[in-house]
This record gives structure tokens, sequence and C-alpha cells, in this order.
């Protein structure tokens, strides 16, 4: 069974995983949902005005009253500076299984940031959540995704054809990846990467 326990502040090497805040709304509209290069691997549009980032910033403080709800938003610990978001969702509790899904700024691409917070929330989920199973699922044409899924030690599954319809009304293949709290528990070499987590959480 899954132990929920809310979002609390999560902490890497170089990034803190924490709740959003409404003093994030221009933040997150400037870095990341209100770019195309970003929405183009989303189901939702790239936000034209910062009133709906508001509304969306909203919806997702409110969350924060259900211990069910993961949210986290990505910062970088030396800068606090706001750079992308990561949840857990769709959590089926007949099966202990989940999903997973990340947004990071262009302007932190390529700079191992996603695979931090991926592995980061990989490991709260089954080392503090007792989740069975974590999916994701990535655009076809959007590969550096999926290196960020390997690298986390999740493995593709297979390819669904026409998964997804954009914001631009185009349909999008998408790979299926996955990984097991079993096989994540016993293949587990590397050190944690989590460096502390707050909220009692232990």
């Amino acid at each position: 069974m899954v132990r929920f326990y809310g979002s609390p502040d999560l902490e890497t090497d170089r990034l803190i995983l924490r709740k959003l805040e409404l003093d994030d709304i221009q933040s997150v509209f400037d870095h990341w949902i209100s770019d195309e290069r970003i929405s183009d691997n989303r189901v939702s549009a790239a936000h034209k005005t910062v009133d709906e980032t508001k509304e969306r910033v909203k919806k997702i403080v409110r969350g924060y009253e259900s211990k069910a709800f993961c949210h986290w938003g990505i910062e970088l610990k030396e800068e606090g500076e706001l750079i992308g978001e990561i949840d857990l969702y769709d959590f089926d509790h007949s099966t202990g299984n989940c999903e997973v899904s990340y947004s990071l700024g262009f302007n932190w691409w390529n700079k191992g940031y996603g695979t931090e917070a991926l592995k980061a929330v990989v490991e709260f989920a089954f080392v503090h959540m007792n989740v069975h199973k974590i999916s994701a699922a990535h655009n076809t044409d959007n590969p550096a995704s999926g290196r960020i899924m390997e690298k986390a030690g999740m493995e593709q599954e297979g390819i669904i054809r026409h998964m997804i319809r954009n914001a631009k009304g185009q349909y999008k293949d998408c790979a299926v990846y996955g990984i097991l709290g079993e096989d994540y528990l016993r293949n587990r070499a590397q050190p944690n990467i989590l460096k502390g987590i707050q909220d009692g959480t232990g």
C-alpha cells in the first residue's frame, strides 16, 4: 500500500524540490510554461498570459491540502531559481502504481537537472512511499526525455502510436517507460541521491 506524505522538500546536490507557491507564478510563466519549445512536448498549450499561469498555480497550491498530491517545483539550490516542475500522479490504489511527468525550462536543458530531479522523486517514491511501479512516457520526437528516464533506471516498454494529441492538434507517438520498485531496490548500487527530506517524512 502506498504511503502518502504529500510533497515534502527533497534535497539533492544541486536542487531543492519544493512546493510551488503563489510567488512563483511569474517564474513558472517565464521559465517554461509560456515556451512553445516546452509545450510541444506537453498535452496543454503554452500559456499566452500570466493569468493562465496564475490559475494553474493556484490549483496546484490548493492540491497540497491532500497528502496524496505529489507535485514539486525544481529549484536550483545555490541560485534559488525555479527552473521546472515534476510530479507523481494517477495513483492506482489497487496496484500501487503511478506515473511521473516533468518539465524543465529550455535554458536548463542538457545540464543534468532533469535526471537529478527524476532520480530524487524515484528514490522518494520507492524508498519512502512504497510505490510498486512508476511509469512515464515521452514523444518519440523528444528522445532527450527518454535519456533522462533511462539514467533514472527506467526501461522502455514499448511505443504507443498516436498516444496523445497536442495543443496544435498533432498526434504524437510516445515511448512508454517503467521501473519496478523491487528492481530499483535490488539493483540500487549508487548512494542515495537524496540529501535530505523535510516535513517529517524521515
